[in-house]
């Protein structure tokens, strides 16, 4: 076997450092989060303990932390199902050229480079010239769509970009419908990204603050909540809910994750089964 040469060593390191700097913050908030009864908010700690995981679960002095959890998982949900099927919509929409297009598709990724607090302030701004009360499931809802819309049309974009339109044909030269080769052929076929869609919708939503900031109105979402907890709340109790939260948006990128080897396995065994009839 060929000795390494040096780049690699030092490559290697040079990813073992990003690693660390992308998790390392999060593993800081979990250790932090097992201090003692008597432990602080730093380093070193006093002894190891469950014991701001039970604070957690107990009536808090400030804020609502349940109440913006329900809050912002309603709201990701929401947002996830608006942009998956708007997404699709305008995947297949512009897979023909109509006029103005172009222009259409970057005023809608223009949202992306423009600051997320001025599209706070915009969106709050015009439901109260409007006379529209400011609230987490209307002026929140759209603030955040101009942010997880964007990457879903992006990626249908690249989806419709490589799909092969023969299998449309094909279903069509059988009988089928516009809408049943939309139901029957294309949509089993992007399914996969269409989970992925729904993934980026759900995230980029629940862990949304700028844009959410001034378009919640009297009720914070789970960022929000943290954010005003930072300078309320002085024990570890918030570094344990750092830790549950981050644990529950591992917990839906694997159930996504499951989705989306479960429909690979079984399209794989449809295959292998059609393969045998054949």
């Amino acid at each position: 076997m060929e000795p390494r040469p040096r780049s690699f060593y030092v490559l290697t390191a040079f990813f073992a450092l990003f690693v660390l700097f992308l998790y390392g913050p999060t593993l800081t908030i979990g250790v932090l989060s097992f201090q003692g009864p008597g432990g602080g908010l730093t380093f070193p700690m006093r002894g190891v303990s469950l014991n701001w995981f039970r604070e957690l679960f107990m009536e808090q002095a400030v804020g609502d932390i349940w109440g913006a959890f329900r809050r912002s998982a309603a709201l990701g949900l929401m947002v996830m199902v608006t942009t998956v099927v708007v997404s699709v919509m305008g995947g297949l929409a512009f897979r023909k050229r109509f006029a103005g297009s172009a222009v259409l598709f970057y005023l809608t990724i223009t949202s992306l480079v423009i600051p997320s607090i001025l599209i706070s302030l915009g969106v709050g701004l015009i439901f109260n010239q409007l006379g529209f009360k400011v609230h987490w499931a209307t002026s929140g809802f759209g603030s955040q769509l101009t942010w997880t819309l964007p990457f879903g049309l992006l990626i249908m974009f690249a989806v419709f970009n490589r799909f092969d339109a023969s299998y449309e044909e094909a279903a069509r030269d059988q009988g089928a419908t516009a809408w049943q080769t939309i139901w029957h052929v294309v949509l089993p076929i992007i399914a996969p990204s269409l989970i992925g869609v729904a993934l980026f919708g759900f995230t980029l939503s629940y862990d949304e603050f700028a844009r959410t900031l001034l378009t919640a109105g009297s009720y914070n979402t789970l960022p929000l909540e943290i954010f005003g907890m930072t300078t309320n709340v002085t024990t570890p109790v918030i570094y344990a809910l750092g830790s549950l939260t981050t644990l529950f948006s591992f917990a839906i990128i694997g159930v996504f994750l499951v989705v989306v080897w479960t429909m690979g396995k079984r399209r794989a065994r449809l295959g292998s089964d059609a393969g045998k009839g054949v």
